[in-house]
């Protein structure tokens, strides 16, 4: 089995929610957290004192975590709005082109899934932006319709990682849709809105996840992380994701890019 790790870029700055429900929703469940006893005060107190800085995205830090232990990730990127999603295009661009001279691979983090020409548009910015000819999709709360893989393969996307099911890879025409496997939030938000487990709890749900895996022949095995939690005042899924790393390294699982696995499948 390998690991694919990737990344979705859901926010930049916290001003460019002025418009929507995105902080109050954030404060709400902080505080929630923080009474339930899942997060500590100084927790708390970062992420407060991260809203009043305006910084909500931890994409340095992150890529210095992943490039120090060797782990070659895809960040996908959005360059369309909607559903909490409300970043610039100019800040998609910085950031896009920032993450290729570090030396990972970028992606589409979509939100158009249902319109063949939203689809289409999009597939045209992100191209030009990154200067990219081959570059895959992941859609944003991992939306999606009956129509979806047909018309994002009619795009010309290399491939997508949207459903989430312990499944192999597999063709959809042209494109290779592999499925997600571990999602951050649904192993540290354990069926709720918040975060209810803690670091123990994380680490028995992963294991248990990626032994069933295992047994069910997956030849890769597809991990998100968001780039968000990669701070202090997350220190939970922080740790999760550190321990993730150490834990497959400890273990020598190979890590893959989504499009070098394609290589190989395509071999097979």
């Amino acid at each position: 089995m390998k690991i694919i790790i990737s990344h979705d870029v859901d926010h930049i700055t916290v001003w460019e929610h002025r418009r929507d429900l995105i902080i109050p929703k954030f404060v709400v469940r902080s505080f929630i957290e923080f009474a339930l006893g899942f997060i500590a005060s100084s927790e708390l107190n970062g992420r407060l004192k991260n809203l009043a800085k305006g910084k909500w995205q931890n994409l340095e830090e992150l890529m210095r975590f992943d490039k120090e232990n060797r782990v070659p990730s895809t960040f996908f990127v959005a360059v369309s709005n909607g559903r909490g999603l409300s970043y610039s295009i100019s800040r998609a661009e910085y950031w896009i082109k920032r993450i290729l001279s570090q030396g990972f691979d970028v992606g589409v983090h979509g939100i158009c899934y249902e319109n063949y020409d939203n689809i289409k548009e999009e597939y045209g910015i992100f191209r030009h932006l990154s200067g990219l000819d081959e570059f895959g999709i992941r859609m944003h709360y991992l939306m999606n319709s009956d129509s979806t893989l047909e018309f994002l393969n009619k795009c010309g996307y290399l491939f997508d990682s949207t459903t989430y099911e312990l499944s192999n890879p597999y063709r959809a025409c042209n494109l290779w849709e592999f499925p997600l496997h571990i999602m951050d939030g649904n192993i540290l938000c354990k069926g709720s809105r918040w975060q209810d487990q803690n670091l123990d709890q994380a680490q028995s749900t992963t294991k248990r996840i990626m032994e069933d895996a295992f047994n069910r022949g997956i030849k890769y095995f597809s991990i998100l992380f968001h780039d968000i939690y990669f701070c202090d005042s997350f220190k939970t899924w922080k740790e999760w994701y550190m321990w993730l790393i150490r834990y497959l390294k400890d273990n020598h699982i190979e890590f893959i890019l989504y499009k070098d696995a394609i290589k190989d499948l395509d071999v097979q």
